[in-house]
């Protein structure tokens, strides 16, 4: 019986050795030639969301007099009022496009802005401006009130503004504001 089982399991080997190689190699004789003449997919892009935007209000100084005046500019919109905030705050940096004074020296950079729930928004500079600041009252009210006037004028969900410098609370940019506390806007300022 011994015998019998042997040539059995030879024969189910070469069996299973014989099937192996047709079903590895049994289509090796036709192969898929790259066509020539074929050109490549060609691959469109896919439109991203269209870039809406909004136009703003922003508030400037004036060398003619003590109030701030209104500038429109357009900026991209958002569905965060703390994203808008920021292009607002970017925007005044950048300065007038109506020949109005900048509220900042010219390297103040906006590290930060975030929103709390109770409205008010903290709105952190880099420490160019208490360092490069005109210095006087009346420029230091017109930088305080330029950011407050503008970011509460725009945008509903802010009641009022905290202004840090490098993430910290300070005394006063140039000596004169008291910055300790959160700002209300102070519209009557504005000329219009």
């Amino acid at each position: 019986m011994d015998t019998k089982r042997w040539i059995f399991l030879g024969f189910s080997a070469a069996l299973l050795l014989i099937l192996a190689l047709v079903f590895f190699r049994g289509g090796g004789g036709e192969r898929i030639k790259a066509s020539a003449e074929m050109p490549p997919p060609s691959v469109t892009p896919e439109p991203g969301p269209p870039t809406e935007t909004k136009f703003v209000t922003l508030f400037f100084p004036s060398e003619q007099d003590s109030l701030l005046h209104s500038e429109t500019r357009e900026i991209l919109a958002s569905a965060s009022v703390a994203e808008e905030a920021k292009r607002v705050v970017e925007e005044l940096i950048k300065g007038s496009e109506r020949g109005y004074l900048s509220p900042f020296p010219p390297e103040t950079r906006l590290r930060q802005l975030f929103i709390t729930r109770e409205g008010v928004a903290y709105v952190d500079f880099s420490r160019d401006i208490m360092d490069k600041h005109l210095s006087g009252s009346s420029a230091e009210l017109a930088t305080v009130y330029s950011v407050v006037n503008s970011l509460a004028f725009n945008f509903r969900p802010i009641k009022r503004v905290f202004i840090l410098v490098e993430g910290e609370e300070k005394e006063t940019l140039g000596g004169h504001i008291n910055l300790s506390r959160a700002f209300l806007p102070l519209y009557s300022l504005n000329s219009e």
